[in-house]
């Protein structure tokens, strides 16, 4: 059974006179422990994929099945739960609390669980922080972090409920190329040591290339899914030179 699996996906958002399709008909599936990008300009449908894929948004029709169970209809309180079991975000703005500190930053989604512990999710939150690197800074506030650690926090908050999927939204775009190559590496990591799937959306085809498995979008379709690197590349610029 996969993971994911989606089939004849469509979003359109309706803006009054004009209906605008992010997604047409989009087919996909996705295996436990892969690694996969999500590229695509402005506007392509990356970052609507991405949002129905966690359950952020649903689509105006098709099916989405999330380790078999199916998702496109639920309820937002169902979906919100499914996130917060299943599937951990890391975005662009790191969206950190700035008077709260690391530890406190990453215990956050274990409040909206029940049943654990304030000992708990100190200790769970402790043990992702030190496994981003961060042992040593539990106590400092975003304003003493650079972007990278900061990041690295974003990262710990999102695996502190042992998530499944570990999905990113640009999460290099405000950090520099060093920092970016850092934080790509930890993904990577995460996905090859510890076995979750990662899911990242980027139009950056460097930090695509990490993955295992390139999927283009353009005008709100899939144009391509491959491993292939270089086939990657030629269709992304064939879509910009159009």
């Amino acid at each position: 059974m996969a993971l994911i699996e989606i089939r004849d996906v469509s979003k359109v958002y309706d803006l009054g006179e004009v209906k605008v399709e992010a997604l047409k008909n989009a087919q996909l599936i996705v295996e436990q422990g892969e690694f996969v990008a999500l590229i695509g300009p402005s506007g392509s449908g990356k970052s609507t994929l991405m949002n129905t894929l966690g359950c952020l948004d649903r689509p105006t029709s098709g099916s989405y099945k999330l380790a078999g169970v199916e998702v496109s209809g639920m309820s937002a309180a169902d979906r919100a739960r499914i996130r917060n079991q299943r599937i951990g975000f890391v975005f662009q703005n790191f969206n950190l609390l700035a008077r709260t500190s690391a530890l406190e930053n990453v215990e956050l989604p274990l409040l909206y669980s029940s049943g654990i512990s304030s000992s708990e999710r100190h200790r769970r939150a402790v043990e992702k922080l030190g496994l981003v690197g961060l042992a040593n800074r539990l106590d400092h506030h975003p304003s003493q972090l650079s972007g990278g650690q900061q990041q690295r926090v974003a990262i710990a908050r999102a695996l502190v409920n042992e998530p499944a999927i570990l999905m990113g939204d640009e999460p290099t775009g405000n950090l520099d190329s060093k920092t970016s190559r850092e934080i790509i590496t930890l993904f990577r990591e995460l996905n090859e040591k510890n076995g979750i799937t990662v899911i990242l959306v980027t139009h950056d085809l460097n930090v695509a290339k990490n993955a295992r498995r390139i999927i283009v979008l353009r005008d709100g379709a899939i144009v391509t899914d491959t491993s292939d690197h270089t086939e990657a590349a030629k269709v992304l610029q064939a879509g910009l030179v159009e």
